[in-house]
């Protein structure tokens, strides 16, 4: 496969994956493999999930600006949700500062993302089960407008629960948007509500990892297959695949329960197990 073919299909792949409850890095892991990709220092993972990243930020501009400006005004409102933020963002940030190193030695391999996604989608598929679910319209009638999320009813303590599901995903195949959504719904948030949260949380903590590691990366740019173009439109489409994929999931989530991710996850995991045994994917 070409450079830019790659770039391509890794793209789709980063934006697809990054913000679904099925692992991004799952799936970059296996899909580099199988290609053949060799990514110098991981930089064009990096960069191209910068894209994915850019992508929720655009997504929610007008709104993250209204909220700055209620910041400014003494909104206790807007207080409190950048207040949840910041909770929702440490145990993650700390996780990953400590043992970044050590995780990365040791569970990023195909094996540890087959049991992560098989884990995870056992998780996913029990607290949706046994959860109390409100009423829902019938899922062949879709709602006119998707539900607004009570990103201001988050309380704190809800926050920290989420922020401490969303550190178990330094684990590869664990799926950040997975831990936090699962955070979510145990905290007693909504689906809608519990999904843009996690893509808001994405934000800072995403964002953060993501350009200290192209820092530490920042020699191996000119390793990069293909060169500056491959990079330019491997983040390019991450980007608008990281949109469409946001997009659709919080209308999804408005009239369908995460129960068919969970199924996915269990599936795809057994399937990479069955690679790894056969010697196909190492």
């Amino acid at each position: 496969m070409s450079a830019l073919l790659s770039a391509v299909f890794l793209g789709v792949v980063e934006g697809l994956t990054e913000f679904l409850p099925i692992s991004s890095t799952g799936h970059l892991i296996v899909a580099e493999r199988l290609i053949g990709y060799r990514d110098a220092g991981e930089t064009f993972t990096i960069v191209i999930q910068l894209g994915a990243i850019l992508a929720v930020v655009w997504f929610y501009l007008r709104e993250l600006l209204d909220k700055v400006s209620m910041l400014l005004r003494g909104s206790p409102r807007a207080r409190r949700f950048w207040l949840n933020l910041v909770i929702a963002s440490l145990p993650a940030a700390l996780v990953g500062l400590l043992f970044e190193k050590a995780i990365k030695a040791a569970l990023f391999s195909p094996t540890t993302v087959a049991l992560s996604l098989i884990a995870g989608g056992v998780i996913l598929w029990v607290v949706e089960t046994r959860r109390a679910r409100p009423a829902e319209a019938p899922a062949a009638v879709d709602p006119p407008v998707t539900p607004e999320p009570d990103l201001y009813g988050v309380t704190p303590r809800q926050a920290l629960t989420i922020g401490l599901a969303q550190a178990v995903a330094v684990i590869p195949g664990v799926s950040r948007s997975g831990a936090s959504i699962v955070g979510g719904l145990l905290s007693g948030l909504d689906r809608v509500t519990a999904t843009a949260f996690s893509f808001f949380i994405g934000i800072p903590v995403l964002g953060a990892a993501g350009l200290y590691s192209l820092y530490k990366a920042r020699h191996s740019l000119g390793q990069i297959e293909g060169g500056a173009p491959a990079l330019l439109v491997g983040t390019a489409v991450s980007f608008v695949t990281a949109l469409l994929a946001v997009s659709w999931l919080l209308r999804y989530v408005s009239r369908h329960d995460f129960r068919g991710f969970a199924v996915y996850r269990v599936v795809f995991g057994a399937v990479i197990l069955v690679l790894v045994v056969a010697g196909a994917l190492r």
